[in-house]
């Protein structure tokens, strides 16, 4: 069995000093993440997504230090970094996170074309474009955004329950069923969280790499209303759980659970509808 091809240390040698800087200069930003956004049910999904947005470059790293040397692109990376530059400051001065840590995704594209050229970044770009989904989003765009999809899963969850024969009521984004009244948060039905499924499913695509460009562009198509219904799913289940058990069950360990039944049922339904698009497909084709 053949080992896979070690990298040349000499290669790394020139980064080593760059990796010290990158470290220097966002370690307080990711310790700022990690205190605050980070710790917060909304989007205590970033830290997940750096790990996978890492793993995912890492997975390219022989091509990236060590695969067939490109041209540098000195003046696009430049620019990259004085973008970035510019945007780390505002963040950082005004306490702006949506700023500040998505400056580093423009930093490292500029890293990238300064060292190693397109060529490099091109085998690296799903995971530098994997890391916008760990970036807090401005309160103003969640604001505006979220109230309408709460409203649209609120409204679903409860047609469905009621057509299942369940005693439930909405107003607004109040569901009563039974003597219970649920209040449906950003949480559970927010755009942060379709956020993550978004990036759930982008990261599928990503892993699974069909040969089909219509599959591909089809599912990419088909992961919002995916994120939607897990979104309905997840509250449908509190809803459920609170009916059944009472409201610290619904409120208490079960919650977490919740959580656990919207990504697995956003998985499944990304594998179901893999399928279908599949056989729709090779039905075109054939």
């Amino acid at each position: 069995m053949t080992r896979p091809a070690a990298l040349d240390k000499r290669r790394w040698l020139p980064w080593i000093p760059i990796i010290l800087g990158l470290v220097a200069l966002y370690g307080p930003t990711l310790f700022d993440l990690f205190t605050t956004v980070w710790n917060s049910d909304e989007q205590g999904h970033g830290p997940i997504v750096l790990g996978i947005a890492i793993w995912l470059i890492w997975r390219r790293r022989v091509e990236l230090f060590d695969g067939p040397a490109g041209t540098p692109r000195p003046v696009l990376g430049f620019a990259c970094i004085v973008l970035a530059s510019a945007f780390y400051f505002l963040g950082r001065t005004q306490d702006y996170l949506f700023f500040e840590a998505g400056s580093l995704i423009f930093m490292l594209i500029g890293v990238v074309l300064l060292m190693r050229g397109t060529t490099a970044l091109k085998s690296v770009w799903f995971g530098l474009f994997f890391m916008l989904f760990m970036v807090p989003l401005l309160n103003s765009i969640v604001d505006l955004l979220t109230q309408p999809m709460k409203m649209a899963v609120s409204y679903m969850a409860e047609s469905i329950l009621f057509a299942l024969g369940y005693p439930i009521a909405r107003s607004g984004v109040m569901l009563l069923i039974g003597p219970y009244q649920l209040l449906v948060a950003d949480a559970c039905a927010g755009l942060h969280t379709l956020f993550t499924l978004e990036a759930l499913g982008l990261l599928y695509l990503n892993v699974v790499r069909h040969a089909s460009g219509i599959r591909n562009l089809v599912l990419a198509v088909l992961i919002v209303p995916i994120s939607f219904s897990a979104n309905v799913i997840r509250v449908m289940t509190l809803t459920l759980i609170t009916y059944y058990l009472g409201d610290e069950a619904g409120q208490g360990f079960l919650h977490g659970f919740a959580g656990m039944v919207l990504f697995l049922s956003a998985l499944m339904l990304i594998i179901a509808a893999d399928s279908l698009v599949r056989v729709g497909v090779r039905g075109a084709k054939s």
